[in-house]
């Protein structure tokens, strides 16, 4: 707990100011239909009308798998619930409108156009989950009935996007007493109370679970009414330690004036004048009398330190804040490997979806790996294997309506090519008419390109990687770049690439033959050729020419010539692959390729864990537009950086991150079938940078209680080069016996890190929202 005074007449104090300032409902009471819309603002939306009334709608899985369900939007404003038409009693499905990412109308999914055939489109649409889950395709018996679920659902949608963290908690609130209410009485025995409680994660003592029902059983007849409940979710979930923060500065009358906010805001290491903080207490504070007096109450208190201006990600730098007029080699860029797989690359499936996917992640670098395909259309697919197969020209379709929804900044096209002259000319085709003016076919400058472009100068352009023939064979060496195709497959070992100058063949016919001009023609700024060495690039390459690298040799160059291979990297762009031998897709540490500058390190976005929680973390700044500014001694030609043995005075500045772990809140049921599984959680802090910085220290677990668990233990870390240096927190359930259980986690960059005390809104293994689940905790960072 926080240490802090407390005294008797504090709590008399409160209770005067709340006779002054009426405290609002805090709703977590169960909310009639009307109520919950009210506070929706969409008490009288005729779309939302026909949606409680509940819509038949086909479910569209496969060419013989179309079921009729029944979808109706449930009284709570957020809850989509849904059955089988002729077994309603036994259907229990129900899903979440935060859980929706988008909504297409008609038959924009793979699923539709694949099986969608026998409905009009007019009367098809989809639901995009967060997440891996997959799409809802849906047809409904007309074009009415369709329009007014997609308006619905987008309404539902801005309006829960719109939600303070305060109503998620309440909605959530509301949803586990929905599932409590075993008889749908609207009272709550001390029974249900007890299964609640469970399902919260909380393995409360039975004598002072009692106690607690007692206190709130008003009427004395062994059951929560609406307003006993409503004191009972209360209790039930006050924050003491916010409590004791709001008492240090508020002083006696539990009332905190705008002078008293700017010093806390000046102890959080924020902009700290006196507009700054009635502009807070406007935005947050719930009572209106309060918000007239330039006051701020508790509740408004704790609204602000769960707001987004209350978290760990400083808020400036989820728009973007870097200079984006520099040469691409000096971005980190993020990039998928194969992109096209939703699972692995053995017998995954290739979808178009998964192009989709990734692009809305802000990823501007796609692989498509392209083979020979039947009636001349080439095809997309992990050769030699088992996955399904897309064609080229719908997955360009995908990326023409999909390249630029999330970001303005160029995409890049990585061609892996399997492909015949013949298609290989079909493939040009089809960018060139399918991507239009998007596809960048000429230099910016209208002559033969001599150096990279900036993102702000590619903005909306889609770029093309792949081999280009050469200008002309009156340089041996220039003619060289062009090898046989077998040389530059990215398969599981590219070892095979000659090393010297002397290993190099001379080009020969029939390796020209196998490049048609027409592909060659679009690629312009990232022109594909083999790695010889660096000394070899110093001397020859161009910088509108590029390398791959796999995981093996980019770590080999890493050890052998660290700040050799920085130097290569600020002058050419670098693509890191993982290993072809993965049959599982895993991927690879990202961090230790970004610590030499590597712009392109692509992981395979479908496989979560600790890699991709990295590179989510390393883009969640700068607007997640995909590309994030280089520190400086990653962009100067003449580094002499070396993250293997960084030095003081080498641009870095140390600093030692103080980090006090103070409690969590609402954190997930991981085993919902069994109530009486609650997590023992504990919190692990990583830091992931330069090999000296790379650390992890945790906290002691707590027994069963995953709904406010409390630590209060620091944990200190000194960080050398703080400018490449990720911050991970993960949460997880101890267990004695086996490995421990993921909970939820969220990575950000050191540098975007904020001080204070700090909320950290959690996300999933897949990356999804874990709403309302927080950890809360207080920040120092000070430099060395």
């Amino acid at each position: 707990m926080i240490c802090g005074k407390r005294k008797k007449s504090r709590l008399e104090n409160q209770q005067q100011q709340q006779q002054v300032f009426v405290q609002p409902c805090s709703g977590v009471a169960k909310l009639s239909g009307h109520r919950a819309f009210k506070k929706l603002g969409l008490t009288d939306d005729e779309d939302i009308k026909m949606m409680l009334k509940g819509s038949l709608f086909w479910k569209i899985k496969g060419p013989r798998q179309q079921k009729q369900r029944l979808y109706r939007l449930q009284e709570d404003g957020m809850t989509i619930w849904f059955e089988t038409r002729f077994k309603r009693a036994h259907s229990k499905h129900v899903f979440s409108i935060l859980h929706i990412e988008s909504v297409r109308e008609g038959c924009h999914s793979e699923g539709l156009r694949k099986f969608g055939g026998s409905f009009p489109e007019a009367q098809c649409f989809t639901i995009v989950f967060r997440g891996k889950r997959k799409n809802l395709d849906l047809a409904a018996r007309c074009v009415d009935e369709a329009q007014c679920w997609v308006r619905g659902l987008t309404k539902l949608m801005a309006r829960a996007e719109a939600m303070s963290q305060r109503e998620k908690l309440e909605h959530w609130i509301h949803d586990i007493l929905h599932q409590a209410d075993k008889n749908k009485d609207n009272k709550m025995s001390f029974k249900e109370i007890k299964n609640m409680l469970r399902m919260i994660n909380i393995d409360m003592n039975d004598i002072y679970a009692y106690r607690l029902f007692k206190e709130c059983d008003r009427s004395n007849n062994d059951r929560l009414e609406e307003h006993e409940i409503e004191e009972f979710c209360t209790r039930l979930m006050a924050r003491p330690e916010l409590e004791e923060i709001f008492h240090r500065y508020s002083g006696e009358d539990c009332v905190l004036s705008a002078d008293e906010l700017r010093e806390f805001l000046r102890d959080q290491g924020e902009e700290a004048n006196l507009q700054r903080a009635r502009d807070i207490i406007q935005m947050y504070e719930l009572n209106e009398k309060a918000r007239q007096h330039n006051l701020m109450m508790l509740d408004g208190f704790m609204m602000y330190l769960l707001s987004s201006a209350g978290s760990i990600l400083s808020q400036a730098h989820t728009e973007v804040y870097q200079d984006m007029s520099q040469p691409l080699c000096h971005y980190f860029i993020s990039s998928s490997h194969n992109t096209y797989l939703t699972d692995n690359q053995i017998g995954g499936t290739s979808s178009t979806e998964a192009y989709i996917r990734a692009l809305m992640k802000g990823c501007r670098c796609v692989e498509l790996d392209c083979w020979e395909g039947s009636n001349g259309e080439p095809i997309i697919y992990h050769g030699h294997t088992l996955t399904t197969k897309i064609l080229f020209r719908d997955v360009i379709e995908c990326i023409r309506d999909y390249a630029f929804k999330h970001s303005s900044y160029p995409v890049i096209l990585s061609l892996e090519n399997h492909c015949g002259v013949e298609q290989q000319s079909t493939m040009a085709r089809h960018m060139k008419t399918i991507l239009g003016d998007m596809l960048l076919t000429e230099p910016l400058d209208g002559d033969v390109p001599k150096h990279l472009p900036s993102p702000e100068q590619l903005k909306w352009k889609i770029l093309v990687k792949g081999k280009k023939l050469p200008e002309g064979k009156s340089d041996p060496e220039r003619v060289s770049y062009i090898s046989n195709p077998e040389e530059e497959m990215e398969e599981e070992d590219d070892e095979k690439f000659p090393h010297s100058l002397q290993e190099i063949k001379p080009l020969q016919a029939k390796d020209v033959a196998q490049i048609s001009q027409e592909l060659s023609d679009v690629v312009i700024y990232c022109s594909s050729i083999p790695f010889r060495s660096l000394s070899h690039a110093q001397r020859y390459q161009k910088p509108t020419e590029m390398s791959s690298f796999s995981e093996r040799k980019a770590r080999k160059l890493i050890k052998e010539s660290g700040n050799s291979f920085i130097r290569y990297n600020t002058r050419y762009l670098s693509r890191i692959y993982p290993l072809g031998l993965k049959m599982n897709s895993s991927n690879y540490n990202p961090q230790e390729m970004w610590n030499v500058g590597c712009q392109l390190v692509a992981l395979n976005f479908q496989t979560p864990g600790a890699e991709m929680d990295l590179n989510d973390g390393r883009f969640s700044v700068n607007g997640r537009c995909g590309y994030v500014l280089k520190p400086a001694f990653l962009r100067s030609s003449q580094s002499t950086f070396d993250p293997e043995a960084p030095r003081r005075g080498a641009g870095q500045r140390p600093v030692a991150l103080t980090i006090k772990v103070l409690t969590a809140q609402q954190l997930p049921k991981l085993n919902k079938e069994k109530s009486s599984s609650i997590v023992d959680p504990f919190v692990r802090i990583e830091i992931h940078g330069v090999p000296t910085d790379c650390c992890k220290k945790q906290t002691e677990y707590r027994l069963n209680n995953g709904f406010n668990p409390c630590w209060d233990e620091t944990l200190t870390f000194q960080i050398r080069v703080p400018e490449l240096a990720l911050v991970r927190f993960v949460v997880e359930d101890y267990d004695t016996t086996s490995c421990n259980d993921f909970v939820g986690q969220f990575t950000l960059p050191l540098p975007s890190l904020k001080e204070g005390y700090r909320h950290i809104h959690l996300l999933s293994k897949d990356g999804a929202s874990l709403s309302p689940a927080t950890l809360f905790v207080h920040v120092k960072c000070k430099k060395m």
